[in-house]
Formats: structure tokens, C-alpha cells, sequence
């Protein structure tokens, strides 16, 4: 349900012109969940960027960059600089909007895993959402690699069997094969038809995922692979305040915990830690 004062499901549903956000409006107004907001503008703001999200996601499956490892991954040099791990670091002669949009404009330029692909949809959708102004005044010195993410997007990931479009959820593949560690699961986009976008597998259903990761299972492995009940958001409320503030006071800066792991050098269990909200510095 949302919790907002002065104003009831029928006045905010009336406001939503679109349908994305009719959708997600819609879920969460039926959920058990208290989806709480001070004013209406929070939850207007949470509402556009979930369809950015959703947007972006849907922009990226439709791009010409493919899914690599971090051994083999690719980017624009003219905007990017490839670290030796495989993450790219934007050039400091390049704006942070510039090098997002890039992703999108020169596509075949890139390959990436699907960590990476989150972060890029993230920062895709928080651009649309609040301008290039703002954008490149929170989000300089960009790098992205595996989880490393700009404080200022505050990601968390909570424990919750109820999810809504704009969320990024894991299946877990429990029996991965070692040899193809980048199988051991699949972050994916929730989108408002529930159908789920995930970097290398495309839009599809949460059933097709999990068949896909069945078949890259160790020799002798029988555990199916599984949606967590688990969601991963940005701050919702910290970028709409963000957003709010700018128009009166000087920039400032949240620190939120900081993800320093890739997700193919953790241990299986050190990763998990990861998607239940352990973070480690």
C-alpha cells in the first residue's frame, strides 16, 4: 500500500498519465508492503525513475552491445578507458552524460557482463530522470566494473518476496559450473508486463531464465536455479532529494557503502553475501 499524507489511491492514480506508472502504481498499491513517501513529489520521482529503469533496460536489449567477461570485455576508447580487470573508467576529458549516452549511441563498441549492464541501465535511467546538469555535477569520475557503483545512486538490495517493475532481481544457478563462473546466476530488470531483461539472455520470462542456467550446471549437479527473494533499488529518495535541493543549495554528498568486489573473484558464499546486503570494504 502507499502511505502518503493527504493524498489516497484514486488522486495519485489520476495524476499517472502513464501507463508504466499506472502499472507499478497499481502493484503497489496492492501489496501488503507500506510503500511510505513525505510528499507527493517522492513519490512522483520514484515513479518516473522506475520507467527510466525500465526504459533504459529495454533500450540496452535493443542496442548492439553483447554480453562479455571481464577478460574479454570491450569498450569506446575515445570515451572509456579499459582498466586490467576488464572495467572501464571514463576519460577525464569526457562528461559523465557523455559517456553513458555513448554506450547507447556506439553500441558495437561494447561488451560487458550483466553486473556491469545494471549499473550502465542505472546511470542511464538516472540521466533521463534528472538532466545532464545534475547528472554530471553527482556523477564524475564514472567506472564501471562488476558492483562499483557512485554513492550518490545508494544501492541496496533488501530481503522482500514482493518486487515491482524497475527492480533488479537474481536467479541464482546454486550448481554452476567453475569453469563458467559467469553462469553462477543472472541479474535481471523487472518490467511492467512481467517479463524480466537480462544482459546476454534479452526480455524474457523468469521460467526461460532459469531453463538457461539449468543448462550450464556442473557435471553431476541437480539443483535447479531459482529466483532469491530479494530486490535491488537505487535510493530512491536520496536521488529525489537530490533533484529537490539542487535548485537552492551546493551540491553534497551521501556516502553510502561502497561494493569493492567482482563478482568473479568472490567465493560462492562471499557473493551471496553480497545479494542479502553484506557489503565488504
Amino acid at each position: 500500500m502507499i502511505q502518503l499524507p493527504g493524498l489516497d489511491f484514486e488522486s495519485a492514480f489520476n495524476w499517472a498519465s502513464d501507463p508504466i506508472e499506472h502499472t507499478i502504481l497499481n502493484q503497489m498499491h496492492s501489496q501488503p508492503v507500506v510503500y511510505s513517501y513525505q510528499s507527493i513529489d517522492g513519490l512522483q520521482f520514484e515513479l518516473k525513475l522506475r520507467k527510466n529503469i525500465i526504459r533504459s533496460a529495454k533500450a540496452l536489449n535493443e542496442s548492439e552491445a553483447k554480453f562479455e567477461t571481464f577478460k574479454n570485455s570491450r569498450c569506446n576508447p575515445d570515451f572509456w578507458h579499459r582498466t586490467n580487470v576488464g572495467g572501464f573508467r571514463l576519460r577525464q576529458d569526457v562528461s559523465p552524460a557523455d559517456g553513458i549516452l555513448d554506450i547507447y549511441k556506439n553500441s558495437s563498441l561494447y561488451g560487458f557482463e550483466c553486473a556491469t549492464a545494471i549499473l550502465i541501465i542505472y546511470y542511464h535511467a538516472v540521466l533521463e530522470s534528472i538532466g545532464e546538469r545534475l547528472f554530471n555535477q553527482y556523477f564524475q569520475q564514472l567506472y564501471l566494473y562488476s558492483w562499483h557503483h557512485d554513492t550518490d545512486l545508494g544501492i541496496q538490495r533488501i530481503q522482500t518476496e514482493y518486487i515491482l517493475p524497475g527492480d533488479v532481481v537474481y536467479f541464482n544457478n546454486p550448481d554452476f559450473h567453475p569453469e563458467t563462473d559467469w553462469w553462477r546466476g543472472e541479474n535481471a530488470v523487472v518490467l511492467e508486463d512481467g517479463m524480466y531483461f537480462g544482459h546476454g539472455m534479452g526480455i524474457t520470462t523468469g521460467e526461460r531464465i532459469i531453463q538457461s542456467l539449468n543448462q550450464q550446471r556442473r557435471p553431476g549437479g541437480t539443483r535447479s536455479a531459482y529466483l532469491m527473494r530479494s530486490a535491488t533499488r537505487p535510493s530512491f529518495g536520496h536521488l529525489a532529494r537530490i533533484t529537490s535541493l539542487s535548485r537552492s543549495f551546493a551540491p553534497y554528498k551521501v556516502h553510502y557503502p561502497v561494493v569493492h568486489h567482482d563478482r568473479t573473484s568472490l567465493s560462492y558464499t562471499g557473493y551471496l553475501s553480497f545479494l542479502n546486503g553484506v557489503y565488504y570494504s
